[in-house]
């Protein structure tokens, strides 16, 4: 939490114009879990700034299920749906699961699919076009998958809001629900809808992903099929072999890294390293992924990836690849998602700058929220820049692209903020089409004449974000000099990972660091490696700087100018390379001391 306005250092603008601000926590709280747990100051420090209390601390930093997974059983209709897909099990039905495009509907969807058909069910599956058919249920595809023989169809990261679709099948099939988004009344009259952000469900577990509660599902189903005694002779499934895809969908779905959530990551980055999974272990091969894997390997190298078959290819194709046991087909699919994913690059640097040109000027003019919009921009490219955005500003963002008079869109929120209810209160109120989501991430479709009132209302509505700090604000949490930044220290501050939504990375400052050696390296020489030390000499540090083609930073690091100290801001991270282990720090901005 900030509890101090006063800068760090005196930086009130650094060479990329921003102001520098503590965050702290209490000295009394930072004291206890380091005489509890016996740890480096820094690391207490750095939980008690978390809000980790001294009981809870030791949880925080060793995460298990045993400790942290909740009772299924807790959230509404979970023991309704269990029974049913166990007498599905039972009967050997034949079921359907209706998944979602992104990367938290393919891994919930493979959850499900993976984990009836090792149970012994025929399984089909269906992922919905983005442009044809849209988000969520629809009556066709849901007719489509009785007509296969599907007794039961189950809706992953989608339907609590698709009552009219799911009632088309009525009488013909089953239908049980999987999801996170926020619910806007009472949920489908359909056997069962698990959901801890229905309006009734008082589990208090709404910051599961849709994987997450697919998890729970595959729990609570196992648990009746074993009261059942349908395991007598037979092995029960590995339900831990399935974390890897909780732990993918649970950081790509930005959902806080706290709690079970931070179990789920945990567990399931050590299933991942062990490369089981023949579309993630091919996937991981494709990005060359060469460090250990961590967060960010599923938000930045395989989350973009599984998602850009929905986005502007295939909508099933990141589905098949977490399905697929063949690894031959695994490479394969893998290198056709790198292909899609590097042509969506493309279709995104169309629309990016001119989406932040529009930003920029309504963030100057006072607007609580982006909302930008163009004609012929790819709906499924809206999201990222939508990110991207929100990244900048530090404000929730929302762009559409329009055809034909209506504008599909995407938004993304910052913690705190909650977009998808703001967004769900704007379609009641008819300002859009179509419109739902959960707190960080929403989706919707709208007139051209509604832009205005929807932005003024989002206006209102998520007035909090403009007491938040600005883009221009870099909050610190500690400073240190360049000797002190040992490999030691930066394997201490592993164990605050995972690292994201509800956790990120420790900020921490290099003072009066001197460049001796700085060059341009990676691809197209985006990148910079320098090599820093302190003011009166002593051990040098590797340091790097990404996305840095251009600016006052990257000129400063590039200029090694003889005797001009620089204040370092960035993380600490312990980087492995054949064998050995050392210290890196990673550049994301700088000061003239």
């Amino acid at each position: 939490m900030l509890t101090s306005p006063d800068t760090v250092l005196g930086v009130t603008k650094s060479l990329s114009g921003r102001r520098w601000l503590w965050r702290t926590g209490e000295e009394r709280v930072a004291a206890g879990i380091a005489q509890k747990l016996v740890l480096p100051e820094i690391v207490s420090r750095l939980l008690a700034a978390r809000g980790i209390g001294i009981d809870a601390a030791a949880d925080f930093l060793e995460p298990t299920l045993r400790v942290l997974l909740p009772d299924p059983s807790t959230m509404t209709d979970m023991d309704v749906a269990a029974d049913r897909l166990a007498d599905a099990v039972r009967r050997g039905e034949t079921v359907a699961v209706f998944g979602d495009y992104d990367v938290d509907g393919a891994c919930s969807a493979a959850l499900i699919v993976g984990l009836l058909r090792a149970l012994g069910c025929p399984v089909h599956h269906h992922v919905p076009d983005r442009i044809k058919e849209g988000y969520g249920p629809n009556a066709p595809a849901l007719a489509a998958l009785v007509a296969r023989g599907a007794s039961l169809i189950v809706c992953v990261d989608c339907g609590t809001a698709a009552a009219a679709a799911l009632g088309a099948i009525a009488g013909r099939a089953d239908a049980i629900v999987l999801d996170h988004h926020k619910a806007e009344g009472p949920p489908p009259s359909i056997l069962a809808t698990v959901n801890p952000n229905r309006l009734d469900d008082r589990s208090g577990l709404n910051n599961l992903c849709a994987a997450g509660v697919a998890f729970l599902t595959a729990i609570a189903t196992v648990r009746a099929l074993r009261r059942l005694g349908f395991f007598a002779g037979r092995p029960e499934p590995d339900l831990m072999a399935l974390l890897d895809l909780v732990a993918l969908a649970t950081v790509c779905d930005v959902m806080p890294l706290t709690g079970v959530n931070r179990a789920f990551v945990c567990q399931g980055l050590k299933v991942m390293a062990r490369r089981s999974r023949p579309g993630i272990a091919a996937l991981l091969d494709v990005t060359q992924a060469r460090e250990k894997l961590n967060a960010a390997t599923c938000g930045y190298a395989l989350g973009p990836r599984i998602n850009a078959g929905g986005r502007i290819s295939e909508a099933d194709m990141g589905l098949r690849l977490l399905l697929t046991d063949d690894r031959v087909e695994a490479v394969t699919l893998a290198e056709r998602l790198e292909a899609v994913n590097r042509t969506r690059q493309d279709v995104e640097a169309g629309i990016m700058d001119a989406a932040m040109f529009a930003a920029e000027a309504q963030v100057a003019a006072g607007h609580a929220a982006v909302l930008v919009t163009g004609e012929g921009w790819h709906p499924g490219v809206v999201g990222i820049v939508a990110g991207r955005i929100k990244e900048r500003f530090n404000r929730p963002a929302c762009v559409a692209g329009f055809a034909g008079g209506l504008g599909k869109g995407s938004g993304r929120s910052v913690p705190g903020v909650d977009l998808g209810a703001a967004v769900i209160a704007a379609r009641q109120e008819g300002l859009l089409v179509t419109g739902g989501g959960h707190a960080m991430a929403a989706g919707f479709s709208l007139r051209g004449e509604q832009v205005e009132a929807f932005h003024a209302f989002l206006n209102g509505r998520l007035a909090a974000a403009l007491a938040m700090p600005s883009a221009a604000d870099l909050v610190i949490e500690g400073t240190m000099a360049v000797s002190g930044a040992t490999t030691e220290v930066a394997q201490h501050l592993e164990r605050l990972a995972p690292f994201g939504a509800g956790n990120e990375e420790p900020t921490l400052v290099l003072h009066r660091a001197r460049v001796v050696r700085a060059d341009r390296v990676g691809r197209e020489a985006g990148s910079i490696r320098a090599f820093v030390e302190g003011e009166g000499g002593g051990p040098r540090l590797k340091a790097m700087m990404f996305r840095a083609r251009e600016g006052a930073l990257a000129e400063a690091l590039l200029a090694r100018r003889e005797g001009v100290p620089l204040h370092l801001a960035g993380h600490l991270r312990a980087e492995e390379w054949n064998g050995s282990v050392s210290a890196c720090f990673i550049v994301t901005d700088a000061a003239l001391a």
